[in-house]
């Protein structure tokens, strides 16, 4: 289980989307994707947990979490050899972890929390609240939108990781992003 969940050495520079539900982050993911000409990793945890509540109507449990940590580690690893200079990430295991603690008291499989405080990005782009929430299948949380905020932001703060925070419009949020990327790049 834990060398699934291990993040394989690589000289490409990773951006992780990084905040709580409905912040732009995939729309965004996406965008930076194409404007470097590199490849993005989804989220697993939507393929995997809406297959769930298409074929049961359930939601997440605890015991999903190592699967969908699993999932997205396969991810990463396998499109991290087709990215070039950037792999743009939409998630990663840290914030599999922050959801875990917020919506289990506080729990977080101990393997799963020692793989994302291992793992190792060159930045992590906040977002911020302030684009209207959407609501779909797995969205639960449009009213703890601050709460949710203020734990994603502890857990980079906490970590000492690097990141920049992503507010305003989409055009605005990829500008700040399209900056921070040329920065580590050194354009």
């Amino acid at each position: 289980m834990e060398e699934t969940l291990r993040q394989r050495p690589s000289n490409t520079i990773k951006v992780v989307l990084f905040g709580p539900e409905s912040t732009g982050k995939t729309t965004l993911a996406e965008k930076l994707a194409r404007h470097y000409s590199t490849v993005w990793v989804p989220e697993y945890a939507r393929e995997y947990l809406q297959d769930k509540w298409n074929n049961e109507r359930k939601t997440c449990e605890p015991e999903d979490l190592l699967p969908i940590a699993v999932g997205q580690m396969k991810l990463e690893n396998d499109l991290t050899e087709k990215a070039t200079d950037v792999l743009i990430c939409d998630t990663d295991l840290l914030e599999t972890k922050v959801y875990s603690e917020a919506y289990y008291l506080g729990f977080c499989d101990p393997v799963l929390e020692k793989h994302a405080l291992q793992n190792s990005y060159d930045l992590y782009l906040l977002t911020y609240i302030d684009i209207p929430w959407e609501k779909d299948d797995l969205r639960d949380k449009p009213n703890e939108r601050e709460k949710m905020f203020k734990a994603f932001e502890s857990a980079l703060k906490d970590n000492d990781l690097p990141y920049i925070l992503l507010q305003g419009n989409k055009q605005e949020r990829f500008q700040n992003a399209v900056a921070a990327i040329d920065k580590l790049l050194g354009k």
